[in-house]
């Protein structure tokens, strides 16, 4: 029977392999790479002894380089940061300048890029003209080869002196290269079928003619063998490239004996179905994997498209939700490709969305720049202010004054960090300096040091006070709390250190003060329950004593770097706290008119 490759098999010709190479997924994401990292690429694979075979290398490479490019050249309106400078401007923002742009910075990478290109095309396009020059020389050769075959068969001569030529005609056949693919199946053909008819038409001698089928049967049984190790191969595509050139090699070889001749077809073609259902299956299988590379990146695109449209009122929130973006830009990264359909196109929205939130971050902080630079001339004057009232001697106006300028200064907003500990110290120095003196200069009913004395005794007496477990304890606290609003004032730079003590000295002695109805242990009766009016008090006293707590946290926190956030922190219980004064001293006032009337 006459060996013929069925439809589904027959991709040898130099079309059908590079229609199965253009199947394959590109080896690397060129998409993600930089201009400098494309240029590097493309220079690379120019001096690559195979870059006439790359060709679809340098069209992607291309292809991500003009994208690139476009992209960048849209952004070029724009002073565009590192993600890490933007996130430190807070710290360095008075120190830093903006970079310069050039006016046109992409203009020479793009004429650098085009000159390489161009240069690969047209030497690419060379060797393109070559190729297919000696693919029609090999045609006129082969058709030659035909002729000569043609010829030998209209010969009368004895077999014994054409088999000798015929065997030559063979040689010179497998010898010539490829042809133009439009011309193969054609000119294939027809050399089969002058070889089947010297087989079958001339009465050649058997010896020689079964010696000849012998050979043919080992080197095609050869073939099969490799077929069906082709078949083990875990590299699916070379694997399936590899048996295109056993079919081509399979063709140039004549018949073997009649009744091996199905025999050793049907085992070839098994080997070569094998390796076409694996490699029908691997696509299959990679469409599946791209749909759902696509499901997951689009997932990721909506978290990112969420996260771009939230409400951000701090640098806190930026650099959270910043936190976020990176974590998911990693995940990105883990995923392999999308169809060559969606590919781009969702990584162009992925790109969009950062983009958007990124700008709408390096917006934020142009803001904060603008608003931190006008919070620190605000504090300078303040400090000014203050130095220049430090040596005056009208000391109950100017503490009136001082008090004032603290109050505007913790209504003040950030300031560059750098500059914040600097102008605590030198504001706070202007202030002690007048209180310093002040307090040297008192007069007897102001005497503040003796005033903190009293204080400090008061504190000792709570300290040493036994708990009665009954009401007596009750009017103690509440004895104790009078008495200590009665004392005047201490030195301004003991006010915060003797405060924190009394109120740590109460909360000790009386843990358990304005919850009434608790017990210490299982013992302790409950105690009796105040008034209204004596609970609002209580409450009021203790939230006093809150704000100089957090009044005093943040000379503390003044002090050191980063401490911005917990300053803010501060001043925003401070404010719910005075609020909150301002509201019980409503309440009371409404009491005591109740209790007049």
């Amino acid at each position: 029977m006459t060996e013929q490759i069925i439809p589904d098999v027959e991709l040898a010709s130099d079309v059908a392999v590079a229609e199965t190479v253009e199947m394959t997924e590109p080896a690397v994401n060129y998409s993600e790479k930089t201009l400098a990292e494309l240029i590097r690429l493309f220079e690379e694979l120019a001096g690559n002894e195979e870059r006439m075979k790359m060709s679809k290398d340098a069209e992607a490479i291309k292809s991500a380089f003009y994208k690139r490019l476009q992209r960048e050249k849209a952004e070029a309106g724009i002073v565009v940061e590192q993600v890490a400078a933007l996130e430190n401007e807070e710290s360095e923002v008075e120190d830093k300048e903006e970079d310069t742009v050039s006016e046109n910075p992409f203009a020479e990478i793009e004429r650098g890029f085009k000159e390489l290109y161009n240069a690969y095309k047209k030497e690419r396009a060379e060797y393109n003209r070559q190729l297919e020059k000696e693919r029609e020389q090999n045609l006129a050769m082969k058709e030659a080869i035909i002729a000569d075959l043609k010829a030998l068969l209209e010969k009368q001569e004895d077999v014994n002196a054409t088999f000798p030529e015929f065997r030559e005609i063979q040689n010179r056949w497998r010898a010539v290269g490829p042809v133009p693919a439009q011309n193969y199946r054609n000119l294939n053909e027809t050399y089969q079928l002058y070889v089947e008819q010297f087989y079958d038409m001339v009465k050649i001698n058997r010896e020689l003619r079964d010696l000849d089928f012998k050979k043919n049967l080992e080197a095609k049984e050869e073939f099969c063998a490799l077929a069906e190790k082709l078949a083990e191969d875990e590299n699916v595509i070379e694997a399936f490239r590899e048996l295109q050139k056993l079919h081509e090699q399979w063709k140039e070889y004549g018949p073997v004996a009649k009744e091996f001749r199905e025999q050793i077809w049907e085992r070839f073609k098994a080997a070569t179905a094998v390796v076409n259902k694996r490699y029908q299956a691997h696509f299959e299988g990679l469409k599946e994997q791209h749909a759902e590379n696509l499901a997951r990146k689009t997932a990721l695109c909506e978290k990112v498209e969420e996260i771009a449209e939230r409400e951000v009122t701090d640098s806190n929130q930026w650099n959270a939700f910043s936190k976020e973006i990176e974590d998911i830009q990693k995940e990105w990264r883990t995923i392999g490709f999308a169809s060559k359909k969606e590919n781009q196109k969702v990584y162009d929205r992925f790109r969009a969305a950062c983009d958007r939130f990124f700008g709408r971050k390096r917006e934020f902080y142009t803001e904060y720049k603008d608003s931190i630079n006008a919070n620190l001339e605000k504090k300078i004057a303040i400090c000014e202010q203050a130095e220049a009232l430090k040596t005056s001697t009208d000391w109950k106006k100017t503490t009136e004054q001082l008090i004032d300028l603290q109050k505007q200064w913790k209504e003040i907003g950030t300031v560059p960090r750098k500059k914040s500990e600097q102008l605590w110290k030198r504001f706070r120095a202007a202030c002690d300096e007048f209180f310093a003196e002040r307090d040297k200069n008192a007069k007897p009913e102001n005497d503040f040091y003796g005033n903190l004395k009293a204080k400090q005794r008061l504190i000792e007496e709570i300290k040493e006070y036994e708990l009665k477990n009954d009401s007596s304890d009750a009017e103690a606290l509440k004895a104790f709390q009078a008495r200590w609003n009665e004392i005047g004032f201490v030195p301004f730079k003991e006010k915060d250190n003797v405060a924190q003590a009394y109120k740590s000295a109460l909360a000790e002695k009386f843990p358990h003060q304005g919850r009434p109805g608790q017990r210490r242990g299982n013992s302790r009766p409950a105690r009796p329950q105040l008034s209204e009016k004596e609970r609002l008090i209580q409450k009021y006293h203790a939230l006093e004593q809150d704000i100089v707590t957090y009044e005093n946290n943040i000379g503390f926190f003044a002090m050191s770097k980063n401490a911005e956030p917990l300053i803010r922190q501060m001043q925003e219980r401070i404010d719910a706290a005075k609020a909150e004064l301002k509201a019980l001293a409503e309440q009371v006032k409404a009491l005591n008119e109740t209790e007049n009337n």
